[in-house]
């Protein structure tokens, strides 16, 4: 790649309203997660995954504020990752870090909204799995654990899932001798819970589908799924590596409560046609919007 191909490509300004846009998603999310740490967890020697989980764990056995250990040992990730990350993650991180160390500072004098151990993890876990997910939804992070897992990724043949699960694994067993074994699990719970609650977050609710159907009646469904979904189709020429037959591939964009409706449909017309599903985190452009279904 020439120079000003390079040039070309490289990372744009972000608008005004796209960064303001950024700053107080990740600021709301900085303050949920801290109510979820500070008024759920912390107060019932509940811990999270990562370097918050540190963090919780030397601000119980030093008695120095949470939110001093949340901003210091996650800086010198964000400095050394800077390079693999980019500057802009680089930058929303750092001040969603920020965010949640001044306001776990904020919140600690705040009493706990439940001394129930079991409804402080589930609860605790789903508040801090909201506002960590609107951060990361938003271009940021709050956890100085997935820059590590990408440091690390590049020396050894590990994903940066496996990494992540290997560390936290290992935080959340260290938080057995530091509290005790009953605390350990139910930070287990709290850890799963957010992490699903992330997911959630991040690709919604409504998870979209792409579908690839390849029959001869291609035309037949393609119009029948139009009609009796609303959903737009698209026709892609493909052709059989072993027969070398030129074949119609269709191709559509569902969401998942249409999957069942989508493959009577095709057995209808089709019973032999091939099918494959895939799952979609999210649709931009074209013309995804359902069509009224006569």
């Amino acid at each position: 790649m020439t120079s000003s191909q390079i040039i070309k490509y490289q990372h744009r300004k972000l608008k005004k309203r796209k960064i303001l846009q950024r700053a107080i998603a990740i600021l709301i999310g900085g303050i949920i997660a801290a109510v979820g740490l500070e008024i759920f967890l912390v107060p019932n020697s509940v811990i999270d995954g990562g370097i918050t989980g540190i963090s919780i764990m030397l601000a119980h056995l030093t008695g120095i504020p949470l939110g001093v250990f949340i901003f210091l040992l996650n800086l010198p990730f964000i400095f050394i990752g800077r390079k693999q990350i980019g500057k802009t993650f680089a930058f929303s991180t750092l001040f969603g870090i920020a965010v949640l160390s001044f306001f776990t500072a904020l919140f600690t004098p705040v009493p706990a909204f439940t001394q129930d151990i079991l409804l402080a993890t589930i609860f605790g876990g789903i508040v801090i799995g909201i506002g960590v997910g609107l951060v990361i939804k938003f271009g940021g992070a709050m956890d100085g654990t997935e820059i590590l897992a990408i440091l690390i990724n590049k020396k050894f043949p590990f994903s940066v899932g496996e990494i992540i699960m290997f560390i936290n694994v290992f935080i959340l067993a260290i938080a057995g001798f530091v509290f005790n074994w009953n605390r350990a699990m139910y930070s287990i719970i709290a850890y799963i819970i957010a992490t699903k609650t992330i997911d959630v977050v991040v690709q919604g609710l409504d998870q979209s589908k792409s579908v690839y159907i390849i029959s001869d009646n291609y035309k037949e469904i393609g119009d029948a799924i139009l009609a009796r979904l609303g959903r737009g189709v698209t026709y892609l020429k493909g052709e059989g590596a072993f027969t070398e037959d030129e074949k119609q591939v269709i191709f559509c964009i569902i969401n998942r409560l249409e999957e069942a409706k989508l493959k009577t449909i095709v057995e209808e017309l089709d019973d032999s046609a091939f099918l494959a599903f895939g799952d979609i985190a999210e649709v931009r452009g074209g013309n995804f919007k359902k069509r009224d279904i006569h």
